[in-house]
């Protein structure tokens, strides 16, 4: 192994703080070159880019070395980067956008397992011109979203297919390429929320079959802001609102005002954080963000084993997280106390584990959770033996109470 745990964890100033953080799944912790990143870009001069003076120069180095370092990390073209404010702004932009080719009676699929930030702007997007939503639901005794969960509710007027790439809530993978051609095959356009997914395993866009691949950086250990991938040829079919001196080349087509470029410096660093994990990888950025991954799988793998042998040893737990493919996130609810309870008692003993549905309240709700939800506790690549050790032993003592 040439994952040096101690060595990557000294890299995060909040560490220091002292608490063990298990709520990566809702925004990691910034690692300090990432840090020194966006602070060099504001203390060098920027304008908006052009290619005249220092400030316009440097706003475009900024922007085409971020477009690259995204497209390395996704397996896209950077020619086919979008960035935009948040995850969530990108969907509900592009639904508006592709909402306009669409007709009454025209369906949209979206799932139970989904955020909501990939199931209401189809909703309501769908519900302006008239198409009609079919919802594909997935099995909360396993977790599972199934390619016949998708196959059910496709048909000849299915337009478009929203779907995650990893729960949010309880870490479910789905089969996105079988997916991604199901919907190809009914002649509908894939739209996969990769921003849990991200997180946990290299991407290969042309792999994963999507049209459309949303993510947003602070889930893996960047700034707030939210990327879009897809592959330019389709990108130029598209009309999206704006404004008219703005350019029309794609992708600045879609990006709405000038870019936060001090954020796009803190990505460009978290992806090249994140391919000297592995500090022995060499080759180029792709091939040590592979090495690097590779890695970090079995880093969380061997914590996720720690954690799930832990959890068994404790009475009146209840796991919803239980799909045979998922990202080290479990949702954890008790038989005899609140999750709110749970949290607030960890959170007095520097473990940071989360309550809530977390904007997945289809699935919560499925689930049988109501808005209320679970103890949702996910790894991150800063995480180790000692803070599992001290989760396990928060969440016994709470249940000896």
């Amino acid at each position: 192994m040439t994952y040096d745990i101690a060595a990557l964890r000294s890299r995060f100033p909040a560490l220091a703080a002292g608490t063990a953080h298990f709520d990566g799944p809702g925004g990691t912790q910034t690692p300090r070159p990432v840090i020194d990143a966006i602070a060099d870009a504001l203390a060098h001069p920027l304008s908006n880019r052009g290619h005249g003076v220092p400030g316009e120069r440097n706003a475009e180095t900024i922007v085409t070395g971020t477009r690259a370092a995204l497209a390395d990390l996704l397996g896209a073209e950077a020619s086919g980067i979008v960035f935009g404010r948040s995850a969530t702004q990108l969907t509900y932009e592009f639904s508006r956008t592709l909402a306009k080719t669409w007709s009454a009676g025209d369906e949209v699929v979206v799932t139970r397992l989904d955020h909501d930030a990939n199931i209401r702007p189809w909703v309501q997007a769908a519900e302006r011109v008239g198409a009609v939503v079919r919802w594909a639901d997935f099995d909360p005794a396993t977790g599972e979203l199934a390619v016949d969960d998708i196959r059910a509710v496709l048909s000849e007027r299915t337009r478009l297919v929203a779907v995650t790439a990893a729960s949010n809530l309880i870490g479910t993978r789905p089969d996105i390429p079988a997916i991604s051609r199901l919907a190809h095959e009914a002649g509908a356009l894939a739209y996969v929320d990769g921003v849990h997914h991200t997180a946990h395993a290299l991407l290969d866009l042309s792999r994963l079959g999507a049209d459309f691949y949303v993510c947003s950086p602070y889930k893996f250990l960047g700034p707030h802001h939210g990327v879009l991938a897809a592959r330019p040829e389709l990108l130029e079919t598209l009309r999206p609102d704006k404004l008219l001196p703005s350019t029309d080349v794609v992708p600045e087509r879609f990006e709405l005002g000038t870019l936060p470029y001090e954020f796009l410096a803190g990505t460009r660093a978290a992806v090249d954080f994140l391919a000297g994990m592995d500090a022995e990888a060499t080759g180029t950025r792709r091939q040590r963000l592979e090495a690097s991954f590779a890695e970090l799988e079995a880093h969380e793998q061997a914590l996720r084993t720690q954690l799930d042998k832990g959890l068994a040893a404790l009475d009146g737990i209840t796991i919803h997280s239980r799909a045979a493919d998922r990202t080290p996130t479990l949702l954890l609810t008790f038989e005899e106390h609140g999750t709110v309870d749970a949290y607030r008692f960890l959170a007095d003993r520097g473990v940071h584990t989360p309550s809530g549905s977390f904007y997945a309240i289809e699935a919560s709700r499925r689930l049988g959770l109501g808005d209320t939800g679970g103890l949702r506790i996910g790894l991150a690549p800063y995480n180790d033996a000692d803070d599992v050790d001290r989760l396990l032993t928060g969440l016994a003592d709470f249940l000896a109470r």
